[in-house]
């Protein structure tokens, strides 16, 4: 898979540098951006080691923090204190300068001692990402020295199990359960509970790092606009696969960013994807091909599939009819054909690839989260439409 530019360097991508040093007995540190503010150069999760001999893996920010993060690294390595360090700008262009983070930005970087002792469920965690389960990494980043909510203790979460501990059952419990919601949406944050177990505290701030497979998008017709699109969705953090039956026009040079290019009837490809479990609630499939032969048969075996997350194809009104008539005649009933988002694409008047590809993955994250497509000026309140459901999560 390429690497996806919010965070390039990850545990799970410096993992297979790290383990067998840690196997071995050493004893190294890691450090973890667990929060930003304003302009960062990575995002949370973004994930630098530091080895016994000085040798660094990974990346926090592309350079700009590294070397203040290394020296508290070191410090971190050999006491096995674990910190919560803050970097970035403080008001006066000299204190930007010393730490490196002139864009304005701050992050918080959690520092702490990996080894055998200190980290005895990494080794369950590894084994959960080369097999590609789900997994989730809990770690109190700041608490108290001593008791529940531990600063430096940790819970690994599966759907159908749990290892380590906060050292309290209440806290474990209500941790874990985040956890798991994390995890069905493949997200990464930093949340705050009380040391006693409940949500509306402050006392204990635990970082949660969700492992999932990236969400897929297969784009179908090998045109300019699939270009564009593979792009966007890779920037966006999808696996992107372009399929297509035409030889002369599906190539590895035409789409550089997307994981796979496939030729194949793509109707075949998918039932092919779908037979073999790859395909999930949170895979989006856009048609671009503007060919009958093509269309009908892939949009009938994808809206039949109602586990997929968007089924899109793009097109004019008077394809979109015809389309919808051709359906019909394969035996597509009212409901399935509602869930077909086409024409594809929010009216943002748009033209060229990038302009429609920009309108296409904008109806998807809308779709994903939630949104009108509106304005937020001509909203009214919360700016992110999926506050609501946190919420719900918070407080339940």
């Amino acid at each position: 898979m390429k690497d996806r530019p919010a965070t390039a360097d990850t545990l799970r991508e410096i993992l297979e540098t790290v383990y067998p040093r840690y196997v071995s007995g050493e004893t190294l540190a890691l450090a973890t951006v667990v929060s930003t503010v304003r302009s960062a150069p990575r995002g949370p999760g973004a994930a630098m080691a530091v080895a016994q001999d000085g040798a660094v893996v990974g990346s926090l920010s592309g350079g700009c923090v590294e070397g203040a993060v290394y020296d508290a690294a070191v410090e971190v390595r050999e006491s096995g204190r674990p910190r919560l360090q803050t970097y970035g700008f403080t008001g006066g262009d000299l204190e930007a300068f010393e730490v490196g983070l002139t864009c304005g930005g701050v992050i918080e970087v959690y520092i702490e001692q990996i080894s055998r002792a200190a980290f005895p469920e990494l080794a369950a965690l590894r084994e959960s990402l080369a097999a590609g389960e789900p997994v989730a990494l809990s770690t109190v980043v700041a608490g108290p020295e001593e008791g529940p909510g531990r600063i430096g203790s940790r819970l690994v979460v599966w759907e159908d199990r749990r290892a380590g501990t906060f050292g309290s059952a209440a806290l474990d419990d209500i941790a874990a359960a985040d956890a798991r919601a994390r995890l069905r949406r493949g997200s990464t944050d930093l949340r705050h509970y009380s040391s006693a177990g409940r949500r509306e505290g402050e006392e204990v701030s635990v970082f949660t790092q969700s492992f999932v497979a990236a969400p897929r998008m297969l784009v179908f017709g090998a045109v300019d606009y699939a270009a564009a699109l593979a792009r966007l969705g890779a920037f966006l953090g999808y696996r992107v696969t372009v399929c297509d039956a035409r030889p002369v026009f599906v190539t590895a040079e035409r789409f550089p960013d997307a994981d796979e290019v496939v030729r194949r009837w793509p109707h075949e490809y998918l039932e092919a994807e779908h037979a073999a479990g790859r395909l999930d609630d949170r895979t989006v499939v856009a048609v671009l091909t503007h060919d009958p032969k093509f269309d009908v048969p892939l949009l009938a075996a994808a809206l039949r599939m109602p586990h997929l997350a968007f089924v899109g194809a793009l097109g004019s009104r008077r394809t979109h009819e015809d389309r919808l008539a051709r359906l019909r005649e394969a035996g597509l009933g009212e409901a399935e054909l509602r869930r077909l988002h086409s024409p594809l694409g929010l009216d943002l008047g748009g033209r060229s690839p990038e302009e429609t590809a920009v309108s296409i993955v904008a109806e998807i994250v809308a779709e994903a989260h939630g949104g009108s497509g509106r304005r937020l000026h001509d909203t009214e309140g919360p700016v992110h439409a999926n506050n609501r459901g946190l919420a719900a999560v918070d407080s339940g």
